[in-house]
């Protein structure tokens, strides 16, 4: 079961984000997410646990516990095509329509 882990701490590392989850059973990745540019934290991470009852154990009894001082949120990960559609993709459309009422002339504006 994959795992995702938010409201880290930016010091937190994937060797802290594994011990985390060790006590409840085999943790197979932990990945703390980090900047692709300034290499830092994004204070967020994903967890993978070969046994999916104790990954259930684990996000029953992490989920709101304190790390550095900071209310953890732990939930079951969704898949990608699960996660609603980030808004700059409708920006791709409507500059393709605006270049295609542009080559038409003038007249297809007024009709607006």
């Amino acid at each position: 079961m994959n795992i995702y882990v938010s409201n880290l701490g930016f010091n937190v590392k994937d060797e802290d984000l594994k011990e985390f989850f060790t006590p409840y059973g085999e943790v197979t990745s932990a990945k703390i997410i980090s900047d692709k540019f300034t290499g830092q934290s994004r204070g967020f991470g994903f967890v993978e646990m070969s046994d999916d009852e104790a990954a259930r154990k684990a996000i029953a009894e992490l989920d709101q516990a304190s790390v550095e001082g900071r209310s953890i949120k732990v939930m079951e990960a969704r898949p990608k095509e699960d996660r609603p559609a980030r808004s700059g993709g409708g920006g791709g459309n409507f500059r393709g329509n605006g270049g295609g009422g542009g080559n038409s002339g003038g007249g297809y504006n007024k009709k607006w």
